[in-house]
């Protein structure tokens, strides 16, 4: 295969993984016009069409999804492999992708990481904040942060944290008047914050546990947040009950900001791990990211 040949496939994946000509032209340095051509080259030489385009946004083809499950697992590997050769630089370089929830990077990577990009200068971050479930494979991650019980069984998983859990919170404001709820059931007679879940499209159901009985309460309220920083900053000022991971709620408990309750029926969650394709050839920069990382119980 010549270079050429080379060039017009990258510029065929590129496009087929972006969905769009302007992010892959963005990600290749290229100006649409080079990437249009690219792809003719290789649909002319082929003899088919491998993408179609609408004015929103650009899809593969039949013929163009079986080229591309062929043919980008190679290119994968061979990215892999030059990253591999990073080994024998002095300090291990590359850029590494991450998606995990906004609780998991305040939580447990940016304490850590901040360390680790002192100690590894050549190799750049991406933390990308979501709270929704996404396919890191499809979405082009090296890895992923999911709770434990969260974790697919064709991933590699190393936990990173913990076990940790909820707590259901108000303020002395919201709670002037109001009778505290003794069970789970009587937060229907409150006003409460909802987190809203983006892969579910509904708000989380707040969860709890008591000698082995389970029970999932629908609350009601005003509010509704993507992020729990914002339902801490509405609970502070009397919005309502909060339940947010106990961590964050911590140092507003001890200064009175906060009041907990129902702390005997919430259920501790199996802690943050790392996880990633099994298939994936791990970099030197990968390989000191995760021991950066592993949870080492004191």
């Amino acid at each position: 295969m010549d270079r050429d040949n080379i060039a017009d496939l990258i510029a065929f994946i590129t496009i087929a993984q972006e969905r769009s000509f302007t992010r892959a032209a963005a990600r290749l340095g290229l100006s649409q016009s080079a990437l249009s051509h690219a792809l003719s080259r290789l649909e002319k030489r082929l003899g088919v069409r491998l993408l179609t385009r609408s004015t929103r946004s650009v899809s593969a083809t039949e013929a163009g999804e079986r080229l591309l499950t062929t043919v980008e697992p190679r290119f994968e590997e061979v990215d892999a492999a030059l990253a591999q050769v990073s080994e024998f630089r002095d300090k291990p370089a590359g850029t590494i992708r991450l998606s995990a929830g906004e609780h998991a990077i305040n939580a447990v990577l940016w304490p850590r990481l901040q360390r680790f990009t002192k100690d590894y200068p050549d190799i750049r971050l991406e933390l990308i904040s979501e709270n929704s479930l996404v396919d890191i494979v499809a979405q082009r991650y090296d890895a992923g942060v999911r709770l434990g019980e969260q974790l697919a069984k064709d991933m590699i998983a190393v936990r990173i944290g913990p076990d940790w859990a909820m707590a259901v919170v108000g303020a002395p404001s919201y709670l002037k008047g109001r009778t505290l709820p003794a069970s789970p059931q009587d937060l229907t007679d409150h006003v409460c914050i909802n987190l809203r879940l983006p892969t579910h499209g509904g708000n989380y159901v707040w969860e709890f546990e008591q000698d082995g009985r389970r029970l999932n309460v629908r609350v009601d309220g005003q509010l509704a947040f993507s992020s729990s920083s914002h339902i801490l900053s509405a609970a502070l000022v009397g919005s309502g009950l909060a339940c947010i991971p106990e961590d964050i709620a911590a140092p507003h408990l001890r200064t009175g900001a906060l009041v907990r309750m129902l702390d005997d029926w919430m259920p501790s969650f199996d802690g943050y791990h790392l996880y990633y394709p099994s298939r994936r050839q791990t970099s030197p920069a990968f390989a000191r990211l995760i021991e950066a990382l592993r949870y080492r119980p004191t």
